[in-house]
């Protein structure tokens, strides 16, 4: 009778355990990649024709400090919008690998007299609460998936996407290019067929008897 009682008690601590935690109520995940954006900010004085004396010296090494690299959009807040300014930018940041964006993004504070702001903007992808073990996996009276179903996955596609802002918005073109589409297949197509073009077959036999 004790032991009866003490499993009666018990039961509904294992079914409140069994329908906590988070819940998973199909194949698609509840745990999304999330991407979060950061923008960082330099100002350097601006002359004449270009940057001041010093100033690309002092950019590139702000540059070299953050690490700039793929996947992170360099911009440019000149008021004064002078070519020769965007010109000396640009070679910084082709130090690294990058390319001037068009349009800069917006920023608090004002931009002083005689100078202009380098804008670095870096995006990161992640799966916020993974791992997740919240929720037991049996038993399940619900036929939920796993709490931790989907965490491998879209934490590894996160880490792996080379410019996480593409998992927002995407990457494509508009302008289509039949000749850089169909290239790979072209080149496939007029390759000489392995053996006719000068290649030799040898044959070797198995030893043994002539």
């Amino acid at each position: 009778m004790l032991k009866r009682s003490l499993l009666l008690a018990i039961a509904p601590a294992v079914l409140a355990a069994g329908c906590t935690g988070t819940q998973n109520r199909g194949l698609e995940s509840v745990h999304q990649p999330v991407v979060s954006r950061a923008d960082y900010a330099f100002d350097v004085g601006a002359g004449p024709n270009g940057l001041a004396p010093g100033e690309a010296r002092r950019l590139s090494g702000w540059m070299s400090s953050l690490r700039v690299g793929y996947g992170d959009r360099i911009a440019v807040d000149d008021p004064s919008r002078d070519p020769a300014t965007r010109a000396d930018v640009a070679a910084a940041a082709a130090r690294h690998g990058l390319l001037v964006a068009d349009e800069a993004p917006v920023t608090a504070a004002p931009i002083a007299p005689g100078t202009v702001r380098v804008v670095v903007s870096r995006a990161r992808a992640y799966v916020p609460g993974c791992p997740d073990y919240s929720r037991m996996a049996q038993p399940d009276y619900e036929a939920h998936t796993s709490s931790n179903q989907g965490c491998a996955v879209n934490s590894n596609l996160a880490a792996m996407v080379a410019r996480p802002t593409d998992l927002v918005r995407g990457e494509g073109n508009d302008a289509y290019d039949p000749a850089v589409g169909t290239r790979a297949i072209d080149t496939f197509r007029k390759a000489t067929p392995t053996g006719g073009g000068g290649t030799t077959v040898r044959s070797e036999g198995t030893g043994g008897g002539r």
